[in-house]
């Protein structure tokens, strides 16, 4: 199943006539706390298959750091918001100087210049763009206007309290701008095979993330032969705190209804660079939670 067929619209009642899901690791749950044991930090992880609405993992209900992972519910809502008759996709918003905080691969070169909210979407979810985000949160009633919608779409969990990059420093048990791996798994499932949006906006967010190339390394290398995916990642290195490696991903299969996966992971301490040993975390977890059949 590629991005065109998912987009069909098919609900959860009709896939799990269709199709009777993929026997996910039974053995899963406790592989993945070996795995965390072994390679320090904390990890959360969730994988679900959305044809049978089986869900396992480990710390599924714990709170973790986002990072830049909300961005694809947040595409997704504004998307929502459009179909809604809320905002317009063509819509043009002007880029200031006062915008711009670090990380703007695409907004910052068009500084003084105005882009559509469509191509902001699309940004934000590829390049993971930060003031592209910034101002779609202003288009949605800011941080608790996101996080209002991810309520509507009955997700309990996640929420979105600040803006980036402050969003980004989540110290202990501070609830703010965190998720758990559950209820993102489920927010995404929602998003990409439910009737939340039309199959027009199913297709052109899956396309998206199916075209970001950030998550090559984390848990998109654990693809199945013949499937496809699509993904987005989040990352933090904020000094001072461990350093965050997440992911949210979907993977189509050639038939059937298709698997989502959730994981943050938190590495055993700060690190100035990103660390190939963190992004294995997440591509071993992946390969846990999959069957044998399955394996690349």
């Amino acid at each position: 199943m590629g991005v065109a067929e998912m987009a069909n619209g098919l609900t959860r009642r009709s896939l799990m006539a269709g199709c009777g899901g993929f026997a996910l690791g039974g053995m899963a749950p406790a592989n993945l706390q070996a795995l965390e044991a072994q390679a320090g930090g904390r990890l959360g992880f969730a994988l679900l298959d959305t044809g049978t609405g089986k869900i396992i993992g480990h710390r599924m209900d714990e709170r973790f750091g986002m990072c830049s992972t909300f961005k694809l519910p947040l595409a997704g809502l504004v998307l929502q918001a459009a179909e809604r008759g809320e905002l317009k996709l063509d819509t043009l918003l002007p880029i200031t100087q006062a915008d711009l905080v670090p990380h703007a691969p695409e907004t910052g070169p068009n500084v003084g210049k105005a882009m559509r909210i469509r191509d902001l979407a699309r940004v934000a979810q590829m390049t993971s763009d930060n003031v592209a985000a910034n101002l779609l949160i202003k288009q949605l009633g800011g941080p608790a206007g996101v996080t209002k919608r991810l309520r509507a779409l009955g997700d309990k969990a996640t929420r979105l309290d600040r803006m980036e990059p402050e969003m980004n420093r989540v110290i202990g048990n501070d609830p703010r701008d965190t998720t758990t791996p559950r209820a993102m798994a489920e927010t995404v499932a929602r998003l990409l095979t439910n009737d939340a949006l039309t199959p027009a906006s199913r297709k052109l967010l899956g396309q998206w993330m199916a075209d970001t190339q950030t998550g090559m390394r984390r848990l998109r290398a654990a693809t199945p032969p013949g499937w496809t995916a699509g993904d987005k990642t989040g990352t933090g290195m904020t000094k001072g705190m461990p350093n965050r490696v997440n992911d949210v991903a979907i993977f189509w299969p050639p038939k059937g209804a298709p698997l989502v996966a959730a994981a943050f992971y938190e590495a055993p301490g700060h690190f100035p660079n990103s660390r190939p040993q963190d992004e294995a975390v997440l591509v071993q977890a992946m390969q846990i939670a999959l069957p044998p059949s399955l394996q690349p």
